[in-house]
């Protein structure tokens, strides 16, 4: 795990967060930046108040200030920023930073909210597919944009969620939003399933990149995996999950 110094942004090595327990326990009140790998089937808030619940336990207190700077689906995995104490102010620079993720496609299918949340509503021919047709269409997404986000997300409007709309069936036109797509890379496409690296900026919904690349290849398509595998320079290889740091905590 990696912990950063709220004040000098300083990488603390795993062996210097746990030392003999003494020193560090008090760094997570006054304020630090963790990096966990959120597991499948959790909110961003449920990892929030889990590391929440875990340092009021350690610490002996009651109340303690924590945020994400970013926030995954439940279906998603990966990387997510979580700031306590004073560190909290720092959530807005790191939110800016661009955010690399492998997701899978599938294609020919779609659903209502472009993911696994919700049932297949369509299906469409594939055997015009060839990955030198994905490589080309991959091209096309590179660089600036504007974005319509998916009706089931946490977008405002009208002073509700789009998700609550969407729940109950209405029908709601969200504005669209400046994107930027840095790089795009195919990994593997297989079976209709199409994995990609994407490198993207700040508000991107890779759900609605899966209903736009399915539009452009004629084929249709939806997210069936996503995991977040940086933000900026910070790398889920250096993250921990829950569990584990719950684990580390133990020993401190």
């Amino acid at each position: 795990m990696t912990v950063l110094d709220s004040n000098t942004d300083f990488l603390i090595t795993p062996p210097e967060i746990l030392g003999d327990g003494q020193e560090s326990i008090t760094d997570f009140q006054k304020g630090a930046v963790l990096l966990i790998d959120k597991p499948v089937d959790w909110s961003s808030f449920d990892v929030v108040k889990k590391i929440r619940n875990l340092l009021c336990h350690k610490l002996e207190i009651k109340k303690l200030k924590v945020g994400h700077a970013g926030t995954l689906d439940p279906l998603a995995t990966g990387l997510m920023i979580i700031c306590t104490g004073k560190a909290t102010k720092q959530i807005d620079s790191y939110q800016g930073m661009t955010k690399e993720y492998e997701a899978s496609f599938r294609l020919g299918h779609t659903t209502p909210s472009f993911d696994l949340e919700t049932e297949v509503d369509n299906l469409y021919p594939t055997d015009h597919i060839s990955p030198e047709l994905i490589s080309q269409t991959i091209h096309g997404f590179i660089g600036e944009s504007d974005q319509v986000p998916p009706v089931f997300s946490a977008k405002r409007m009208g002073g509700k969620r789009a998700y609550e709309y969407a729940r109950q069936g209405k029908e709601i036109e969200l504005r669209p939003a400046r994107i930027t797509i840095h790089e795009m890379q195919m990994l593997d496409f297989r079976d209709n399933i199409l994995r990609l690296r994407i490198l993207c900026s700040k508000g991107t919904y890779i759900r609605a990149l899966a209903r736009d690349m399915g539009a452009a290849l004629d084929s249709g398509a939806c997210l069936i995996e996503l995991r977040r595998t940086a933000i900026g320079q910070f790398s889920v290889k250096e993250a921990v999950l829950p569990k584990k740091f719950e684990e580390m905590l133990n020993i401190m």
